[in-house]
């Protein structure tokens, strides 16, 4: 066993062979920063609920989360925040996980063993520091490719819309479930099942981002409303990781109107009205809800 008081704290000795680490890495936190809030909650007279959660969670499952068609997403960018800004996250609190014995197949066997545990929390933290240097290393490169680095050691953040949750839910809180996500999917349920869903009538707007006031006071006479506008455009901001900031409803929209005309459509999937079409249909992913971006003839096809 290394010589270290702290299995968190690794020395260029348990480092893995040829790394780029020297000295010590002194993480400020090894929070698990696994987390699940309701951005909106909506349910209509025909009883569809649909629901926007703000979700944090390793970076390393995002491709899973991603293979739900059924979820209307937006997350935090490498291409969009600064590198500088990422090695200081990974520095300071690294995703850093609870290692199980290897089984064959997709599973994980049991928890290792003290020791076993504390030396491959080593070894990850040494990837870690690596991956921080050589990202440091890259700071005149484009930011796409020099995040790329850091990415397994990154906690994300996404924004998340969806009116169908039985097959995710099925899929991810279960044994056999990758533990990270299970993790994150016991949070998004256990936050569901807390959140009261606001009652709207049939042509009302489910507007994640929105306060309450804004709903109000926002002009609603043009088409697609104003309000929904604003709803898209700082859900779009979470691609720099910074929708949790106050903003000005005009700086929003102008946003949304920018992002419509160069056909990235996604973050107007996330505010919706509700809309009279029976149980047994869907508009696009959501049942019973008619998306922002469904506003717009043509949207599925950009042209340039």
């Amino acid at each position: 066993m290394p010589a270290s008081e702290d299995p968190l704290v690794i020395t260029s000795n348990q480092a893995a062979q040829g790394g780029a680490y020297t000295g010590s890495y002194h993480p400020t936190s090894y929070a698990d920063l696994t987390s699940a809030k309701i951005l909106a909650d909506s349910i209509g007279p025909h009883g569809i609920r649909l629901t926007t959660l703000e979700v944090v969670f390793p970076r390393f499952i995002l491709a899973e989360l991603n293979t739900h068609r059924m979820l209307s997403r937006n997350s935090a960018s490498s291409r969009a925040i600064p590198t500088e800004k990422q090695i200081e996250r990974v520095l300071e609190n690294p995703f850093v996980p609870t290692f199980n014995g290897r089984v064959k197949g997709m599973g994980v066997g049991d928890y290792l063993e003290d020791h076993q545990q504390a030396d491959a929390r080593a070894h990850w933290l040494g990837a870690a520091h690596a991956a921080t240097v050589a990202a440091g290393a890259l700071l005149h490169v484009d930011k796409s490719r020099a995040n790329r680095l850091l990415e397994p050691f990154m906690w994300h953040t996404a924004i998340v819309s969806a009116t169908e949750w039985d097959n995710f839910f099925a899929l991810r809180d279960h044994e056999d479930a990758q533990p990270e996500f299970r993790t994150l999917a016991r949070a998004m349920r256990t936050a569901m099942g807390e959140s009261r869903p606001r009652e709207l009538e049939y042509g009302e707007w489910h507007l994640p981002m929105v306060t309450p006031y804004e709903d109000a006071e926002l002009s609603s006479t043009a088409w697609p409303p104003l309000k929904a506008k604003v709803s898209a455009g700082r859900c779009a901001r979470v691609s720099y990781d910074t929708h949790w900031r106050e903003e000005d409803p005009t700086v929003s929209k102008t946003r949304w109107n920018q992002l419509s005309l160069r056909g990235h459509w996604s973050p107007g999937e996330h505010p919706a009205y509700c809309t009279e079409l029976g149980l047994s249909r869907h508009n696009s992913n959501f049942r019973g809800w008619t998306q922002l971006r469904k506003c717009y003839p043509g949207e599925a096809v950009f042209r340039g």
